[in-house]
């Protein structure tokens, strides 16, 4: 393991301070407790270097070293290969840890993010995308809730795919998606009281708020 920097915006907007992907990282590294520093890019003027890193423009991305990541699942992916607090040690642990790390993703991610964009917008009249997007993420979280019911985590311990997933179904508790999923609620509120998310959530507060 090289130096481990968390590349993040040097300023974001007020709405989404605490829910930008950066805080995944920071809540991971913290859980790890593995040491490192977090380095700022412009949020306006991205330059060659940014995308030479990042080619949508983006964050976060984390070097380590010489190696150069971006993307949040892929990021987490490589923290749970340097910590055992992050990922578990036998192989179908490591398995089933991975596969929900990519569900969060690839399946409620896909799901959440549309409609938290109408959400953000202000946007909640009735129209056909709306209501596209309202039964895709309402099916999705009825499959969740049955998922969470009966666990603390996904995969026995707590994990990386409990930092993606929580953070997902955080951002649609923020729009108080999940007021009819209260094993979906649990697992959310279980999750963002672990002392390594308030700090890295109040870290990335401070962290914008700096710029202002």
């Amino acid at each position: 393991m090289g130096d481990l920097t968390l590349f993040t915006y040097d300023w974001v907007p007020e709405p989404p301070r605490g829910f930008v992907r950066d805080i995944r990282l920071r809540w991971a590294l913290e859980e790890a407790g593995l040491p490192y520093r977090v380095a700022s890019v412009p949020f306006k003027d991205r330059g060659p270097e940014h995308f030479a890193h990042q080619p949508f423009g983006q964050i976060p991305w984390l070097t380590d070293g010489d190696l150069s990541i971006f993307e949040s699942g892929a990021i987490l992916l490589h923290l749970g290969g340097l910590s055992d607090r992050l990922m578990p040690t036998d192989v179908q642990g490591q398995s089933d840890t991975k596969e929900w790390l990519f569900a969060a993703l690839a399946s409620v991610e896909a799901a959440s993010q549309p409609w938290s964009f109408f959400m953000f917008s202000g946007d909640t009249g009735e129209n056909p995308m709306r209501k596209f997007f309202d039964d895709f993420l309402e099916a999705r979280l009825k499959h969740m809730e049955i998922v969470l019911r009966d666990k603390e985590w996904l995969v026995g311990s707590f994990s990386v795919s409990d930092i993606l997933m929580s953070d997902v179904l955080r951002l649609v508790d923020r729009f108080d998606g999940l007021a009819d999923y209260p094993a979906c609620r649990a697992y959310v509120e279980r999750a963002t009281a672990r002392p390594a998310f308030v700090k890295a959530h109040a870290d990335q507060m401070t962290h914008f708020a700096a710029a202002d």
